[in-house]
């Protein structure tokens, strides 16, 4: 499977990208907008580079315009898509069956919430998609899922519903479990959030809808 890396101009910790990086490798790596400073720090070399550029220092620009592989995609500032959105179709054209998102969370609200957005049209072609920072992992599920303890992000998962109702909802090993429960958009919002393991292992069902799944730690 082919994996895509897309480092986003958002706030990243620098030393858990480091890490994580260590751990995970990736095919191709595309770099969005000012996500081109983070990829410079982690010492990166983007295969593309996607956006307006309207927030990357002068600097960082003319270092990787001078690196020949890089194919540039470079748009207007003023356009429907978000530069994440437009780096998300890149991908996807590139054949990736895993694409992982660094820097998409932890500045501007409307950002992060509009990226969690962009993971849909991922679910909708069968593609991973994931969200991750230091204290979170986020993706889309439409489809029941088994949890184990040693792979989790940190000790919580919770589910919100992305869609306007899921149904059916059923938990098995988790501290706080559930039988075929739904659940709206705006109704009982902490019923799903910050549960926890009380096994090894543990399973989410549900008949239809799609989730928002964040596993976390503190």
């Amino acid at each position: 499977m082919r994996k895509c890396l897309v480092v986003t101009g958002g706030k990243l910790d620098l030393a858990f990208a480091r890490g994580f990086l260590k751990e995970e490798a990736f095919d191709r790596i595309i770099a969005v907008d000012a996500g081109l400073e983070a990829a410079e720090a982690l010492g990166l070399v983007p295969d593309y580079a996607v956006g307006d550029f309207d927030t990357v220092k002068t600097s960082v620009l003319e270092h990787f315009r001078g690196i020949p592989h890089i194919v540039w995609e470079q748009h207007k500032p003023e356009k429907n898509e978000t530069d994440t959105e437009l780096a998300r179709s890149r991908a996807l054209t590139l054949g990736c069956g895993r694409i992982v998102f660094l820097g998409a969370t932890g500045g501007r609200l409307d950002h992060t919430l509009g990226n969690i957005h962009v993971l849909f049209a991922c679910l909708q072609k069968g593609v991973e998609a994931w969200i991750v920072d230091a204290q979170n992992k986020v993706y889309l599920l439409d489809q029941g899922k088994a949890f184990y303890r040693g792979q989790l992000w940190g000790d919580y998962v919770s589910f919100l519903p992305y869609t306007e109702a899921v149904t059916g909802i059923t938990l098995k090993g988790f501290k706080y479990p559930l039988n075929q429960k739904d659940i709206c958009r705006g109704e009982e919002a902490g019923l799903c959030i910050s549960n926890e393991l009380a096994a090894d292992q543990a399973f989410l069902e549900f008949e239809e809808g799609v989730l928002v799944c964040v596993e976390s730690r503190d």
